[in-house]
């Protein structure tokens, strides 16, 4: 279990490959994650690191903070986030950790807040199909119909979907390919979009979620297998009806002697 990056989206854009294809990507700018405090959990083989990224001006950061960087030799940071990692991770109190963590061809998983989009009804918010547009149904098409029972519960329960504020939520988009990586510029290219709008803080870490990767390669190999076994019997089929045919030919005075 690595140790995960705060970052930034900038926007999107398209990258080409040698071959002249294009695919889009999310331009990620990554500033120094300087690592502020480890703890070691012995019971659990783990290890609280904290980081800490993103400039800020000193005037907008509590005093209690100001301190605590001024002690550790650091300035100010906008993001302090903390994540769990293995024991054998070597990570110790004032280093820095940039794009080079990553590589290109990995798979990441990049979480951040989702763009907030209002109020919305249930249709909208839940894809609910709606009431009928028919005879019988009057104002309330779009509504979402009962939300609980009668008498018993008699309440509705917590959860339940309803109307109500659509996004500005966390998010996490899982097994994202990382395109390429420009260590100088700080930027790393990712395909596909990712939450957020533009500015927007992100985080992001190893792939922990490979099996759904390793699902598509299990399908490939059943598929490769099941078009042998197809061969296989095709050729059996064919070779069954040449013995048939030869049985059932007649048999010349040569044959009978």
């Amino acid at each position: 279990m690595r140790i995960g990056l705060i970052a930034k989206k900038l926007g999107m854009t398209r990258f080409f490959k040698e071959d002249g294809s294009n695919i889009p990507v999310t331009l990620i700018g990554v500033e120094k994650n300087y690592v502020t405090r480890v703890k070691e959990i012995s019971s659990k083989n783990l290890k609280h690191v904290q980081i800490a990224s993103g400039n800020i001006k000193t005037k907008k950061v509590k005093k209690s903070l100001r301190s605590y960087f001024s002690k550790l030799k650091i300035e100010p940071k906008k993001k302090i986030l903390e994540f769990n990692v293995s024991n054998d991770q070597n990570l110790n109190v004032g280093d820095t950790i940039d794009t080079s963590f990553f590589k290109v061809g990995q798979f990441v998983d990049i979480i951040g807040k989702s763009n907030g989009k209002g109020f919305a009804g249930p249709m909208k918010r839940h894809n609910f199909s709606g009431l009928r547009a028919s005879h019988g149904v009057s104002i309330s098409h779009r509504s979402h119909g009962s939300t609980g029972q009668c008498q018993d519960p008699g309440r509705t329960f917590k959860g339940k979907k309803m109307a109500g504020q659509m996004g500005n939520k966390k998010v996490t988009t899982h097994n994202l390919e990382v395109v390429e990586i420009y260590n100088e510029d700080g930027l790393i290219l990712i395909k596909g979009a990712v939450p957020g709008s533009r500015g927007n803080l992100l985080i992001i870490r190893d792939a922990i979620k490979p099996k759904s990767l390793m699902v598509k390669v299990q399908k490939e190999e059943i598929v490769e297998e099941s078009s042998k076994a197809q061969q296989k019997a095709e050729s059996k089929e064919a070779e069954s009806k040449e013995a048939d045919q030869k049985k059932n030919e007649p048999k010349t005075k040569e044959d009978k002697k």
